[in-house]
């Protein structure tokens, strides 16, 4: 007479494998893109038309498809753009050719002459994604070091580290002006 063999219980195999696999998926995490933080303006009303902009109030930024950087026309490096945006947006001696300020009334801080200056920045079609970045990461580091200038003058601290109402201030004092036109080959016309 043959042996019966034993049959295995498999009914809570099913179970244990969905617990296991619901574990894992709570207790990893999943590695995200993240991309270049920026706040919109808001929209214009309907009715009324775009503001104009001056001249002297444009900080233009262009790379060619070689990674070539030109800042109002004047050949440019990436390391001399960080100094040459803080000092666009700040025009501390009140220089003709940049921006003007506007006085505002700002909580915290009273009144404080505000830059109406935006950068321009244009990229050509061929543009690497690597040399974009790094201008990106420069025009980021020029505002979060006026930034933390003014905190640390105003509140003694960095601007990572002062209140929420305190951070706020400061956004109004030195907004981030950063306005980007859509990639073109540059010296085409729009």
């Amino acid at each position: 007479m043959a042996r019966k063999t034993p049959g295995l219980n498999t009914s809570s195999m099913a179970d244990i494998s969905f617990l296991l696999l619901t574990f894992f998926l709570m207790t990893s995490s999943i590695n995200t893109d993240q991309g270049i933080a920026r706040r919109l303006p808001p929209p214009l009303p309907p009715n009324q038309d775009k503001p104009e902009v001056r001249e002297r109030n444009i900080f233009v930024v262009k790379i060619n498809s070689k990674d070539r950087l030109l800042y109002n026309g004047e050949i440019g490096r990436i390391e001399d753009l960080k100094d040459r945006a803080k000092e666009f947006l700040g025009n501390p001696e009140d220089k003709s050719n940049l921006p003007e300020k506007e006085t505002m009334n700002i909580d915290l801080l009273g009144e404080m002459r505000v830059s109406k200056g935006v950068i321009s920045l244009q990229n050509d079609r061929g543009t690497s994604y690597d040399m974009y970045l790094q201008v990106q990461n420069e025009l980021a580091a020029a505002i979060n070091e006026m930034r933390n200038e003014l905190a640390m003058d105003r509140f003694g601290q960095k601007y990572a580290d002062i209140t929420e109402p305190q951070r706020d201030a400061i956004d109004q004092a030195i907004p981030i002006a950063i306005s980007e036109a859509e990639p073109t080959k540059i010296g085409e016309k729009k």
